[in-house]
């Protein structure tokens, strides 16, 4: 393919994308196939000559669309969002199309600065505190993670690592088995799998705080765990709070972060996947837990004082040109324009909740904040798992359940960008439907 063909493809690409964004709620929300319907569908080998382009475009919708779940369609409502943008998908192209490889300032100074002042851009959005900024001195800054999970581990590791060092400073005799053998983190019964992760992969232990009706962990009893655990000998290092995500994205963020800090602008900000940001509040805990100089690596302007290699960052060494999207973004959205589309996001989910509440075979189960609603049939848990089951086997919707104080609870989620009211209701129409089926069944 060469520079006029692609110019050719392209146009024909972007048009294949537009056509199935606009028609997208056309199409079954969720697939109907079965696990290694693909394989089938193929050679069981890539061929020995070179294929047309028209060949392979024409297998897109024989081979990969039946087996897609639509999560940019407005009756998928499991999950969590995840962005989608015209804006950020042309800056992708354009990522791809760079090409570069930015694990140091001198691999691409432009993928480096760029991701510095957007998460400085991004940071103000949020209103966090000056420290957690780069600026052009400052101790603090921001970066891209691939995932909300990648940033909990890397900080984590930073944590544990920067504890170590300063218990050895003070007992050089210790050894880091030793110490890491002692140590404990923190986080709620209510956190993300990935939290619990991050303790496995890190090899320190991971203790889960209860927590109250509102589903938060109360200080006292998590100052009582730590006096306890110091009393047996336990090191306590790393408290973390992870809820709903969803939270962050009011752009009124008062609280104070201690360390670090992440949130997930592909969930709710309309950036493509993946783009997880994480601002600390010193650089020098994350790089030094994490620092390497190979010779092959080094560059002229490392040691200026003003230039970031993110290699020392993260857990891979190479990165993409991912602040594109950011940039793209920013500028063609605005504040304005963010916040906008978050508070049409709120009013949808508030929607849904009042539709919940005027049928009183139903109940909320937890406070409807932002962009998810909690709810469930009143009754038995096995009642619940049979409604989701019909709901997700109809697959007129989509929707994934969660467990709130023992109680089976099915989620219903503000994911896609095109989501309108009339959707909102079709789906309260339809799960209403199947739940009068389902009560019909059940012995009187």
């Amino acid at each position: 393919m060469d520079a006029a063909e692609f110019r050719r493809r392209g146009k024909e690409m972007v048009d294949y994308v537009a056509d199935y964004l606009e028609n997208i709620e056309k199409r079954q929300v969720y697939p109907d196939v079965e696990p290694g319907y693909l394989r089938s569908l193929i050679p069981e080998e890539a061929p020995e000559e070179a294929e047309s382009y028209e060949d392979v475009v024409k297998d897109i919708e024989r081979v990969i669309m039946p087996g897609v779940t639509h999560w940019h369609s407005p009756y998928f409502y499991a999950y969590f969002p995840t962005a989608h943008s015209f804006p950020a998908m042309l800056a992708d192209m354009l990522c791809g199309a760079i090409g570069c490889i930015g694990f140091s300032w001198a691999a691409s100074p432009a993928c480096t600065e760029l991701e510095t002042v957007m998460l400085d851009w991004l940071g103000k959005m949020l209103k966090l505190p000056e420290d957690f900024l780069a600026g052009t001195e400052g101790r603090g800054g921001g970066v891209i993670q691939g995932t909300a999970s990648e940033a909990t581990l890397m900080a984590l590791l930073a944590a544990r690592s920067k504890i170590v060092k300063l218990i050895q400073a003070d007992h050089p005799e210790r050894s880091e088995t030793d110490i890491i053998s002692k140590l404990v983190a923190y986080s709620s019964d209510q956190a993300h799998s990935s939290v619990e992760r991050a303790g496995l992969i890190g090899g320190v232990r991971m203790k889960k705080m209860p927590t109250d009706s509102k589903f938060s962990v109360r200080g006292a009893a998590l100052q009582k765990v730590l006096e306890e655990d110091r009393a047996a000998g336990l090191i306590p290092f790393f408290p973390i709070h992870s809820s709903n995500q969803l939270q962050i994205f009011f752009f009124i963020c008062k609280i104070f972060w201690k360390y670090s800090f992440n949130f997930n602008p592909h969930k709710w900000l309309l950036v493509n996947f993946d783009c997880s940001a994480m601002w600390v509040k010193k650089r020098s805990d994350i790089i030094g837990a994490f620092k390497m100089e190979p010779l092959y690596l080094k560059h002229d302007h490392q040691e200026s004082g003003i230039v970031t290699d993110y290699r020392h960052w993260q857990i891979p060494l190479g990165r993409r040109f991912r602040s594109l999207k950011m940039w793209f973004v920013f500028r063609m959205y605005g504040l304005k324009g963010l916040q906008a589309y978050i508070r049409k996001h709120v009013g949808l989910a508030k929607e849904f909740e009042s539709l919940v509440r005027a049928d009183q075979r139903f109940e909320i189960s937890a406070d409807v904040v932002l962009g998810l609603v909690c709810f469930r049939l009143k009754g038995s848990n096995e009642l619940n798992e049979t409604l989701l089951k019909r709901i997700n086997r109809a697959r007129k919707i989509h929707l994934v359940p969660c467990q709130l104080a023992g109680k089976f609870v099915l989620r219903f989620a503000m994911c896609a960008r095109t989501t309108e009211s009339r959707h909102v209701q079709e789906a309260w129409s339809h799960i209403s439907h199947l739940a009068s089926e389902l009560l019909q069944e059940l012995p009187h």
